[in-house]
């Protein structure tokens, strides 16, 4: 199956979604995080630096979970790229 390439919007709020996941991370290791979220640091480090701009829902909600992040503020706060 051959992917369809990103978009340059679904690039930068991959990008945005990776700031604002370290940003919430602070101080707390990568490892740590990655662990307590039950995906592995290389996973991370992928979203984080928007290598992965878009990854799976159910990593999304576990790094939130995780981060105590709201689901519906993520969204809000990528979305507004799209404006």
């Amino acid at each position: 199956m051959v992917r369809t390439p990103l978009t340059p919007e679904e690039r930068e709020r991959g990008e945005q979604l990776g700031r604002l996941l370290r940003e919430a991370r602070g101080g707390r290791s990568m490892t740590d995080v990655a662990a307590a979220a039950g995906i592995s640091a290389e996973t991370l480090r992928k979203i984080e630096t928007g290598r992965a701009p878009t990854p799976a829902f159910f990593t999304v909600a576990a790094l939130a979970r995780t981060l105590g992040l709201s689901m519906d503020d993520l969204v809000e706060r990528c979305a507004l790229l799209l404006a």
